[in-house]
This record gives C-alpha cells, sequence and structure tokens, in this order.
C-alpha cells in the first residue's frame, strides 16, 4: 500500500491559489495539502482558511522540518526559484518549481545590481545556477518537476497526438503569451524577476516549443531536437514618446529596468524555427496561442480564447460580480468568458502528474531539463537582442 503525498505550499499570492485550486481536483489521489507558509505569514493563514490547508508553517525553514511533508511546491518570486529548490532538495523533498527555474538577478545589496551586467555574463550565470539545481535534486534522490503548465494544456496534448498521426515534420512554430501588463511590483524590477516580458511570459510558448520539437525527436529518432540559435528584439515600448504623451493609459506602466516587449527566433538543430511573443503591450486580455505548421498540416491553439461561452454586456456593471478571463480589459461588450480557465491551460493536469509520478516513481512529462533549457534559451536571447547579433548554443 502506498504512503500517502503531502505537500508544503511556500508563498500565497496568484500562481499559489491555482495550485492549492489544483490540488482540490486530486480526491482520487492520496495527495494532502498538508501546510503552507509565506511572508507575510497573514496571507498564508488566509489561503489556509480558504482551501482548508490545515497546518500554517512560520517560516520556510520549519516547512522543511516538517517529517510528513514529501512534496513542496514553490510558487514564490522568481529570484528564489534556485535557494529554496535547492534548500528542499538537500531537506529530502521533491520540488514543484514554477517558471522560470531560475534566472540572473545580480549582486546582493547592490544599488543597481544588474544594470552594467553583460547579457553573456546573466547567460553563463543564470545557466550555473539551473544546473546546480537539477544536479542538487539528483544528488540527493528527488525529483525535480519544472510547472510549465503550457505542456499539459488538452489543447497542447490533442495538438501534439494529431501531430504524431499526420506523421509529418514540425517546419515552424509560431507561439505567445502576451496581455496588458503585470500589477506585480517584483515583475517590474530585473533584480526580483531575472527579466521582463520574455521570462515571465515567453517562457511559456518557449518552453511548449522547445518541448514539442524535443518529443519529434524522440518519438521520430529516439533523439530530442534541441536549439542550435536565436536572434532576438526586446524593449520597453511604454517608453515611447507619443504613448507617454496620452493621458489615459491603459496599459501597465512604470517598467524600471525590464523589457514588456520580446520577439524570439528560434533556429533548431534540425534546421526548423520558432517564433516566440511576449508582449505586456497587448489589450483584450490574456492571448495565449500556438500555431504549429508541420509539412503535411496545420494545428492551431487557442487557450485563452474559447467560443464556447460568449458574452455581451452594454455596461460593465452588468457583469461586475462574474469572472470572464484573466486580464480582461473591460466587461462591456462582446467578451469570451472561460468555461475552465484553468484546465484549458493545464493546470491542474499538471498537478496531477507531478503528484503521479512521485506516488509512482516515474519522471515527469515537465521535468528540470526542460526549465534549465528555457533559462539557457532565453538568457541567450537576451545576450543576442543586447549584441545584435546571432548566439549559438
Amino acid at each position: 500500500m502506498r504512503e500517502p503525498v503531502d505537500v508544503g505550499l511556500v508563498g500565497a499570492g496568484f500562481a499559489a491559489h491555482i495550485h492549492a485550486r489544483a490540488y482540490q481536483r486530486l480526491a482520487d489521489l492520496d495527495v494532502h495539502l498538508a501546510a503552507v507558509t509565506a511572508l507575510p505569514v497573514i496571507q498564508a493563514e488566509a489561503l489556509a482558511r480558504e482551501y482548508g490547508i490545515p497546518a500554517v508553517c512560520a517560516s520556510f525553514e520549519a516547512l522543511l522540518e516538517r517529517p510528513d511533508i514529501s512534496i513542496v511546491d514553490l510558487c514564490v518570486p522568481n529570484h528564489l526559484h534556485a535557494p529554496f529548490s535547492i534548500a528542499a532538495a538537500r531537506a529530502g523533498k521533491h520540488v514543484i518549481c514554477e517558471k522560470p527555474l531560475t534566472g540572473y538577478f545580480g549582486g546582493a545589496g547592490a544599488a543597481d545590481p544588474v544594470g552594467a551586467t553583460p547579457k553573456a555574463t546573466m547567460l553563463r550565470e543564470a545557466v550555473r545556477a539551473a544546473e546546480e539545481v537539477l544536479s542538487t535534486a539528483e544528488a540527493n534522490g528527488v525529483r525535480l518537476m519544472y510547472a510549465e503548465n503550457w505542456v499539459y494544456s488538452p489543447v497542447v496534448q490533442r495538438a501534439m497526438a494529431l501531430g504524431r498521426d499526420a506523421g509529418g515534420t514540425i517546419l515552424e512554430i509560431r507561439a505567445q503569451e502576451c496581455h496588458g501588463g503585470s500589477h506585480a511590483s517584483y515583475a517590474k524590477e530585473w533584480r526580483w524577476a531575472g527579466g521582463g516580458a520574455l521570462i515571465r511570459l515567453g517562457a511559456h510558448p518557449l518552453g511548449a516549443a522547445i518541448f514539442l520539437k524535443r518529443q519529434e525527436g524522440l518519438t521520430r529518432d529516439g533523439q530530442p531536437i534541441g536549439v542550435r540559435s536565436v536572434v532576438a528584439e526586446v524593449g520597453d515600448l511604454t517608453r515611447v514618446p507619443s504613448f507617454q504623451a496620452e493621458e489615459r493609459k491603459w496599459l501597465v506602466t512604470g517598467w524600471k529596468d525590464v523589457e514588456n516587449w520580446a520577439t524570439v527566433i528560434v533556429t533548431f538543430a534540425d534546421g526548423t524555427h520558432a517564433v516566440i511573443f511576449g508582449s505586456d503591450t497587448v489589450l483584450g486580455g490574456m492571448t495565449d496561442t500556438l500555431d504549429i505548421y508541420l509539412s503535411n498540416a496545420r494545428l492551431v491553439c487557442n487557450m485563452s480564447h474559447s467560443s464556447l461561452l460568449q458574452t455581451y454586456a452594454p455596461d460593465p456593471t452588468v457583469l461586475a460580480r462574474s469572472y470572464l478571463a484573466e486580464k480582461l480589459d473591460t466587461k462591456a461588450g462582446w467578451n469570451y468568458a472561460n468555461v475552465d480557465e484553468e484546465w484549458m491551460l493545464g493546470y491542474p493536469q499538471e498537478i496531477r502528474d507531478f503528484c503521479s509520478a512521485v506516488i509512482e516513481g516515474r519522471p515527469p512529462l515537465s521535468d528540470g531539463h526542460l526549465g534549465l533549457e528555457v533559462v539557457r534559451v532565453t538568457y541567450a536571447a537576451y545576450q543576442a537582442a543586447e549584441e545584435g547579433r546571432r548566439v549559438m548554443l
């Protein structure tokens, strides 16, 4: 008889709520969200009350000391991903880490820790940190599970199955995650976020594209197809003078030293390509799309604007009490009301696979190696944009 799996949740923000709801869907598995910790602790207490979590730990260290906790689920700001993952692995806990796996956040205590750092240095240090996370997990015999929900989206999974049936070559992937901007203060500074729209938003389509080409190679030839090179452009479009002169700002502003727009062209080892977009300058709610161009078929995935349910309201107050979709600008006029947004984006499926991987003693679908490659390609893209050239991997 298998032992029950107790999970410790770290963080009480947006992602933590999504994960907590996902655990509530695991009634058929012997998995329990047993404890939560966050700073300030009052936020952890509020989350525990909302989701019926029996224990609140005063600190991350206190949560790691609990012998009943076998999985630590990290929903913390980006700069904490690597140190918390390493600490959890050393404590013998399996690790679920939100994207990105890690990044470059500069030197501690400096007034401008990253402003003068060459992106080539960032690439080297970010990859080193990601490799340390992986090696620590392996050395301690625990699973490192990279929370890339796009891999688990039923839309993407169905597209992958259709692509395998078609048997063609994936010649091009075009994918994007865009919206009107993050309101989280940490997202606007490199020292906390490790970058801007590319690492926060572009990590999803980039991770999916890397995963798709890996799976294509494994299925056809028994070897994954990796990334050969990248070129990129990034920028802060809210610094355009005409935008700054506008009286009403519909987009989020106040970005410190990070980009709110990024485009990356990835060249894979077989000569095929992916074009990745991440932007905080797109109105109309969250846009998550993935187009797969095969040699004998075309697959178009739209995870955020499903037409299963559309709403119309003459005034935003009509549906003021109703949730329609993430990052929606207004509830007036026609809108796409998501029937089950988190399921469509793959969050419950992701948590189910991670817990099942621990129970069954197998690797998860989205693992630390995918997280490492996303870090590598992301920072190579930052270097390419800074130096105005193609960066080889």
